[in-house]
C-alpha cells in the first residue's frame, strides 16, 4: 500500500521540529560542557536536578500532545474556525497546571530529592539548581502549548526562530552566570539554572509576540474569547489525560533510571551524565520524526485517508534513519573526541567510550520504537498508547534495577534502552495491524 505523503514533506515537518527540539538539547549541552570544567559532582548534580525538573514537564508536554493530535484532525478536516478554540482550552488547562507544578517544586522538593539523593555533595548542589530553575516551569507549559499549535498546523518553521532564541540566551548567561564573567556574579550551578529559566522566558515571549502578529487576522480563531465548551474540554482531557500519563510514567521511569545508576557513585553518574548529553544529540531526529509521525497520522485520519497510515509510517522510518546515520556513524568512530566535548579527564572519557557504543545501536531501535508507537497515539487511541508502554516500563525498571545492581559495568546498564525500543516497536506494529483503530473520534 502506497501513500501520497512525500519525503519532501515529512523532511518539510521534521526539520523544523528537529531544531525545535534541539533548544532543550542545547540547554543540556551546553550546561554539562560548561559544569564539566567544575567537576564530577556538578555534572551530577545538574543532571539529577534537570532530570526531576523534566518530570513535571513531560505532563505539559503529555497535555500538549493531545492539543496538536486535535489541532491535526481538525486541519486536515479543514475545520480551521475550531483551531483557535481548541488552543485556548489548551491554555487555560496549562496555566493552572503549570501553577501547580510550581508550588509543588517550590515546597517538596528538598524533601523529595533528599530521599532520591544519596550523595550529600550531589543533594546540596541540586538544591541549589532548583531554586533557580523552578521559576521556569509556566514558561516551559506554555512552549510546548505554542510547539503543538505549529506542528498541528504542519506548520513548524517557527520552532526553528524560537530555538535559534533560547540557545543564544542560554549560552551567553550559561558563560556569564557559571564562572562570572562580563561583570557578572560566579554562582556555579545556580548560573545554569538562571540561564536555563531566562532561555525558557525568552521563548514564550517570542512564541507570543510572533503568534498575534501572524495569527491574529487568520481565520483559525485566535486570540479571541470563545466560552468554555465543556464536550470539547471533555474530549481533549480524554485524548491528552492518557497522553500525560504516558509521558509522566515514561520520564519518570527516565528518572529512575539514573537515580538507580547514582546509588552506583559519583563516577558513574558523572559518566552517565555526559554519555545522556551526547545520547540526546545522537537521537535527536527520532524525537522529530516521531512527532511528525503523530501530526501526519491523525491529519490522514481526518482526510479520511487511513489506509495510508501505516505505509506513511513506514516512510517515517526509513528517512528517520537515514537522518540519525551521520551522528552514529560519528560517534562510533571517534566516541573519544566526542566525550573530550564535555571533559578532559582521560579516566572518565575511557570509561564512556563503551556506553556510548550503546546509546548509537540504542537510537536505531529507538528510531523503530518511538515512530511507531506515535504512530498509534495519532490514531487518537492514547489510551492504548498509555497502556502499551506501561507494560513495556515494568519491563524496562526491573532490567535497569538488575544491572545496576548486579554489574559494576554502566554499559550494561545503558542495553536498557535497546530493549525499551524493540520492545515498543513490536508492539506497536502488531497494534496497527490487528487492532479497530480506524474510526477513533477526536
Amino acid at each position: 500500500m502506497s501513500t501520497s505523503i512525500r519525503n519532501r514533506e515529512i523532511w518539510r515537518i521534521a526539520i523544523p521540529i528537529m531544531l525545535g527540539n534541539l533548544a532543550q538539547t542545547i540547554i543540556t549541552f551546553t550546561d554539562t560542557a560548561f559544569l564539566g570544567h567544575l567537576g564530577i559532582v556538578s555534572l551530577g548534580a545538574s543532571m539529577m536536578s534537570g532530570l526531576y525538573y523534566y518530570v513535571f514537564t513531560m505532563l505539559a508536554m503529555g497535555f500538549t500532545i493531545g492539543i496538536q493530535i486535535i489541532i491535526a484532525r481538525r486541519f486536515g478536516e479543514k475545520r480551521y474556525d475550531r483551531i483557535g478554540v481548541v488552543f485556548e482550552h489548551g491554555a487555560i488547562f496549562i496555566f493552572f497546571l503549570g501553577i501547580l507544578m510550581f508550588l509543588i517544586l517550590n515546597l517538596f522538593s528538598t524533601d523529595i530529592l533528599a530521599l532520591i539523593i544519596d550523595s550529600p555533595n550531589i543533594y546540596a548542589e541540586s538544591i541549589e539548581y532548583i531554586k533557580y530553575r523552578q521559576y521556569g516551569i509556566i514558561f516551559v507549559c506554555f512552549n510546548f502549548l505554542y510547539r503543538s499549535l505549529y506542528i498541528g498546523l504542519s506548520n513548524t518553521k517557527i520552532i526553528t526562530f524560537s530555538t535559534l532564541i533560547m540557545a543564544a540566551v542560554n549560552i551567553l548567561m550559561d558563560y556569564c552566570l557559571i564562572f562570572g564573567d562580563l561583570g557578572f556574579p560566579e554562582m556555579g550551578i545556580g548560573g545554569a539554572a538562571l540561564a536555563s529559566f531566562m532561555a525558557e522566558v525568552s521563548a514564550t515571549l517570542f512564541f507570543t509576540i510572533y503568534s498575534y502578529i501572524s495569527l491574529r487576522k487568520k481565520n483559525y480563531g485566535m486570540f479571541k474569547i470563545h466560552p468554555l465548551e465543556k464536550d470539547l474540554t471533555h474530549r481533549i482531557l480524554n485524548i491528552s489525560g492518557p497522553t500525560m500519563m504516558q509521558k509522566l510514567f515514561s520520564f519518570g521511569v527516565w528518572f529512575v533510571f539514573f537515580v538507580l545508576i547514582e546509588k552506583m557513585g559519583e563516577l558513574a553518574i558523572g559518566i552517565s551524565s555526559i554519555v545522556r548529553s551526547a545520547y540526546m544529540i545522537i537521537i535527536l531526529p527520532v524525537f522529530a520524526f516521531s512527532s511528525t509521525a503523530d501530526t501526519l497520522t491523525s491529519r490522514i485520519i481526518g482526510e479520511e485517508k487511513q489506509n495510508e497510515v501505516f505505509p506513511t509510517a513506514n516512510k517515517i522510518f526509513i528517512q528517520c534513519v537515514l537522518c540519525c546515520l551521520p551522528m552514529i556513524v560519528i560517534s562510533l568512530i571517534i566516541p573519544a573526541s566526542v566525550i573530550n566535548i564535555y571533559t578532559d579527564n582521560i579516566t572518565l572519557i575511557q570509561a564512556a567510550i563503551p556506553s556510548i557504543y550503546v546509546v548509537c545501536i540504542a537510537t536505531l531501535f529507538q528510531a523503530f520504537g518511538n515512530i511507531y508507537f506515535e504512530t498509534v497515539s495519532g490514531t487518537g487511541n492514547t489510551v492504548a498508547a498509555l497502556f502499551l508502554e506501561f507494560g513495556i516500563l515494568i519491563i524496562y525498571v526491573i532490567f535497569v534495577w538488575m544491572t545496576s545492581h548486579f554489574t559494576t559495568h554502566i554499559e550494561y546498564v545503558w542495553t536498557a534502552e535497546i530493549i525499551y525500543g524493540l520492545l515498543v516497536g513490536i508492539l506497536s506494529i502488531i497494534y496497527l495491524k490487528h487492532a479497530k483503530w480506524h474510526k477513533k473520534l477526536v
